[in-house]
């Protein structure tokens, strides 16, 4: 099965090829040469992923896959969530984005904070599914590691004492939000083969 993966990100094409049941072809954004940005205007990670999703299913009607990612920080309200992509603006960039929220935790105690992602699947007959994923953790008081995308230098899950951005790619993906999500959708695709 071709599924199409709402992203440019290609560490994220990376972890979602990794974690995706056998037989499935991943095709990314740049394989379909889609250059537009599509607008994620929703309140909730929920309201985006089905935003993206809905956008390619309704141009290429094939399966589609499509996330959205937010950090919640315990002591700043769950912020910066939906927003975190362009937590520091416009566009986005991840080394602002964690500057931005370093410096906003300066004397912090609480530093607990935890990644979400939800994951919105469309199939071939257009039904839609939900599937979330959660991994609890902290957020370090300075970088740590070169791996990975996005916060993962500045975040340290509960059950490891390294950042996400010093693990191996395979010891990320077992505990991580989006591979937890990605979990439950192979779990899906391999009950249901849509």
């Amino acid at each position: 099965m071709d599924l199409i993966f709402a992203t440019h990100n290609k560490g994220k094409l990376k972890e979602v090829q990794m974690l995706v049941p056998e037989g499935i072809t991943v095709i990314s954004l740049d394989d379909l040469g889609v250059t537009e940005e599509i607008e994620e205007t929703g309140s909730t990670l929920q309201e985006n992923a089905l935003i993206k999703a809905r956008f390619l299913f309704s141009r290429y009607k094939s399966p589609v896959l499509a996330d959205d990612t937010g950090l919640e920080v315990a002591g700043l309200d769950g912020a910066p969530g939906v927003y975190s992509a362009r937590y520091a603006g416009e566009p986005s960039n991840s080394e602002h984005n964690m500057d931005l929220l370093l410096r906003n935790m300066q004397g912090f105690e609480n530093r607990n904070a935890r990644f979400r992602t939800v994951i919105a699947y469309i199939n071939k007959e257009g039904e839609e599914i939900l599937f979330e994923g959660i991994v609890e953790g902290a957020i370090l008081l300075a970088r740590q590691g070169a791996e990975g995308f996005g916060y993962d230098p500045i975040f340290k899950p509960l059950s490891s004492d390294l950042s996400f951005a010093q693990m191996p790619l395979a010891e990320k993906n077992a505990i991580s939000h989006r591979g937890r999500a990605l979990k439950k959708f192979g779990d899906y695709i391999n009950t249901t083969n849509q």
